[in-house]
């Protein structure tokens, strides 16, 4: 997964889900719960790649970033709940789908 149109139609398989342009700026796609709409995902582009920042669970949040180094604290979020993933190559799709789902619970309706 490189592309910003594989990370936004992933995205969208998930369950009362929207995609969104909250500043008017091509640039900067969100994916929001319908019910709440609570952000799980912000898709931008940065540095020649594609960034996903993802929710993550304090217990997973520092593992994922010493696991690769290609997720980072969160570009432009709270760096203590969020990761920035960019889409280089070298975080495995499966990865990638895992912090993607957990920031849809993280975020979702409770």
């Amino acid at each position: 997964m490189k592309k910003r149109k594989e990370v936004i139609d992933y995205c969208l398989t998930y369950k009362n889900v929207y995609e969104d342009y909250p500043f008017h700026d091509p640039n900067w796609c969100v994916i929001r719960h319908r019910e709440n709409k609570k952000v799980f995902a912000w898709i931008f582009d940065k540095d020649g790649h594609v960034w996903i920042n993802v929710k993550a669970d304090p217990e997973w949040r520092d593992f994922w970033r010493q696991a690769y180094e290609s997720v980072l604290p969160a570009y432009h979020l709270n760096k203590e709940h969020w990761n920035s993933i960019i889409l280089d190559g070298t975080v495995p799709e499966k990865d990638i789908k895992r912090m993607i789902g957990e920031s849809y619970d993280l975020t979702g309706v409770t």
